[in-house]
């Protein structure tokens, strides 16, 4: 595949814009402030950013013109995903097609374009499992998107349901013979399972500490004791960042953390807890390009 990542910051795992409010039957879940996320966007762009890896799969609202609109706006690279997500969040698509079709559409998307654009695809995700069950349609499209990647060569984003069913993830794609280099398992830091990051990291994967701010599901305090234990046992090359924002509410408009809280507070949080310089670059800079096959 081309070149898909810009030299500077990647934030692994966010969404422009996503729309879950008819399922969870709350209009915080639509994310369609794009004026506010613009205003951020030009932000992360003085703290650094330049690629933001959007991992809005078909179902979740995804919206190539509202992306284009604040890539441009903002002067950030926003790389948009092929795919679906998890139950119950399926597009009728998934049902009414095989597992064939359905991975000639994320070949087609990832190859020629999406939704009659000559914009493609960079990567397959966010695909996920659900609260510690990986149902028969989330298998179904685990194995379309393995058969696109191989196809392909591209990365896969993967979702975890606080943080359970990522060994089973692992194992799937391991008994599929996918390349771990080319997978991220995401939000491994919504529970603190060390033993369970390790072993991903030593199988190959690399995992996406992808919901900084999140307190209340994880206190961002063993966010960052965790990612020191992994500097010091040398595991620290197969792990990237984000904050996956979803909600209104946790923009800084609505009075949320907003995108810039991963550079103004957990950044400071990592270097009080001994995480350095060099670990933080890789997790922002070299790791993502090295995912994507673009390390120097």
């Amino acid at each position: 595949m081309n070149k898909i990542l810009k030299e500077g910051i990647t934030l692994i795992h966010e969404h422009t814009t996503i729309d879950l409010s008819k399922v969870k039957n709350n209009d915080d879940c639509n994310l369609n402030c794009m004026n506010e996320t613009i205003e951020e966007f030009k932000e992360l762009y003085k703290l650094g950013v330049r690629n933001i890896i959007d991992v809005t799969a078909k179902g979740m609202g995804r919206n190539l013109e509202y992306v284009d609109k604040v890539s441009k706006e903002s002067n950030i690279n926003i790389v948009c995903s092929t795919g679906y997500y998890k139950e119950p969040f399926l597009p009728q698509e998934v049902y009414e097609n095989d597992i064939e079709t359905l991975s000639e559409i994320m070949v087609k998307e990832l190859l020629i374009g999406m939704e009659n654009t000559n914009k493609k695809a960079g990567l397959i995700g966010e695909i996920g499992t659900s609260n510690n069950a990986f149902n028969e349609d989330e298998i179904k499209v685990f194995k379309a998107s393995i058969i696109a990647q191989k196809k392909v060569g591209c990365v896969i984003s993967t979702h975890t349901t606080l943080s359970t069913m990522a060994i089973e993830q692992a194992n799937f794609f391991i008994e599929n013979n996918v390349n771990p280099n080319k997978v991220i398992i995401g939000h491994q830091d919504l529970k603190g399972d060390f033993d369970q990051i390790t072993k991903l990291i030593d199988l190959g994967f690399y995992v996406g500490f992808d919901t900084i701010g999140k307190n209340n599901y994880f206190l961002d305090e063993e966010r960052a004791n965790l990612i020191y234990k992994l500097q010091e046992t040398n595991r620290i090359d197969k792990v990237c960042l984000s904050l996956d924002i979803t909600r209104k509410s946790n923009m800084k408009y609505k009075g949320g953390i907003g995108y810039s809280y991963l550079f103004t507070d957990f950044i400071p949080l990592l270097k009080k807890h001994g995480v350095s310089d060099e670990s933080i670059n890789l997790m922002l800079i070299e790791n993502p390009k090295r995912l994507f096959g673009e390390a120097l």
